[in-house]
């Protein structure tokens, strides 16, 4: 097997993020991914590539029906949910999941912003359109809260 801790960085694309998490797991790359993490790796992806970081997040893995997904390498605490803007479905479905316990507090990017982590904290975030925006989502008693993230616009 390649050997992933000797590698500067890793990008993982879109796709299915059950599917992508079970493969991994049958070839070991799930612990690969982890010791790389560990030894400071950078670790990135869009949509199946960005959820799989976290310990779970939205999905649309198991169908056209958007729904949680756990079980995710949880090298970053909480979910995450690509595409807010993108699927008008996403962000109910992330802020009913997140209130009703079905996933943790976590973080939401429109299509064009990232979030930079160092380490389990935001250390920046950037966008690539002016509208885009990325948010942490908690919960508050019974229901769910958002905040936006301040962003830096890359492209002028």
């Amino acid at each position: 097997m390649l050997q992933v801790v000797s590698q500067d960085l890793i990008y993982v694309g879109g796709g299915n993020t059950a599917s992508l998490l079970a493969i991994w797991k049958v070839h070991g790359l799930d612990n690969a991914l982890r010791e790389a993490w560990h030894e400071g790796v950078v670790l990135c992806g869009v949509s199946a590539g960005a959820i799989c970081w976290f310990e779970g997040g939205v999905t649309d893995s198991f169908g056209q029906t958007l729904r949680a997904l756990e079980g995710g390498l949880a090298l970053l605490p909480g979910s995450f949910c690509p595409h807010y803007d993108g699927d008008a479905r996403r962000r109910p479905v992330f802020h009913r999941l997140v209130a009703g316990r079905r996933l943790p507090a976590g973080f939401a990017a429109d299509d064009g912003a990232a979030i930079l982590f160092e380490g389990e904290n935001v250390a920046d975030v950037v966008r690539s359109r002016r509208e885009a925006a990325a948010y942490r989502v908690s919960r508050k008693g019974d229901r769910s809260v958002e905040e936006t993230l301040e962003a830096r616009l890359l492209l002028r």
